[in-house]
């Protein structure tokens, strides 16, 4: 194992509360183990190792980010994606490939979410002719976690969403009846609401939006009602 990872290891396994982790377990629906370590306790504890004098060579991120991600605690895989935010402005168009493999390896939504809004933003942003590649086959996969990302990476570009990409995608998405796909859609359309109200009103009725989707999607316009 990576020495960064060792030192993580150290720092993490003191802390494990056998009183907490069966509740974060039935929490995330017994998908994974976990210490039982709440987030602000493992970033605070952690936080020497993610000064910028420690913390990994770009080059090694790869096979630290895998080696976290196939440790059996959840608190691993959240080190791992919190490790991709500090540098994320420094991802190569390489990543992409990695990424892939996150969002549908032990995937849910606690990191494929932040793997999308962060991550696949991060190198639409710096890469954004191979990213556009990669998201024009995860719009119409089998794998639903590659569709929400397809869905969600937008989620944070305000005035810089592609509009009739965005809703593109929503069409591809709207029959689906997956939870996890609703949820989404909706998300991207309340998000998107904020910067474009009209639009996505116009959208949701033009398209007949329903249900779960249509709920989230109209939630901030109808906040104030």
């Amino acid at each position: 194992m990576h020495t960064w990872n060792n030192a993580i290891k150290t720092a993490l396994e003191p802390l494990a509360n056998s009183d907490k982790a069966p509740q974060m377990q039935a929490y995330m629906r017994h998908r994974f183990q976990f210490y039982g370590i709440q987030a602000t306790q493992r970033r605070e504890v952690l936080k020497p190792l993610f000064a910028k004098e420690q913390l990994p060579n770009i080059d090694d991120l790869p096979r630290i980010i895998r080696e976290l991600w196939l440790l059996p605690e959840r608190e691993f895989q959240m080190v791992a994606v919190d490790l991709l935010i500090k540098r994320k402005k420094q991802l190569p168009e390489t990543f992409l490939a990695e990424v892939e493999w996150l969002i549908i390896t032990k995937s849910w939504w606690d990191t494929v979410d932040l793997l999308a809004s962060h991550i696949v933003a991060a190198l639409h942003i710096n890469h954004t002719a191979q990213t556009q590649d990669y998201i024009s086959r995860w719009r119409v996969s089998d794998n639903i976690w590659l569709r929400r990302s397809a869905l969600l990476y937008q989620l944070k570009f305000k005035q810089q969403t592609n509009e009739s990409l965005l809703f593109e995608v929503i069409k591809e998405n709207q029959a689906d009846e997956e939870f996890f796909i609703q949820k989404a859609i909706g998300w991207a359309l309340r998000e998107f609401s904020k910067t474009n109200a009209n639009s996505v009103e116009s959208f949701i009725d033009q398209q007949n939006i329903q249900g779960l989707a249509r709920r989230e999607g109209l939630k901030w316009l109808n906040s104030d009602d």
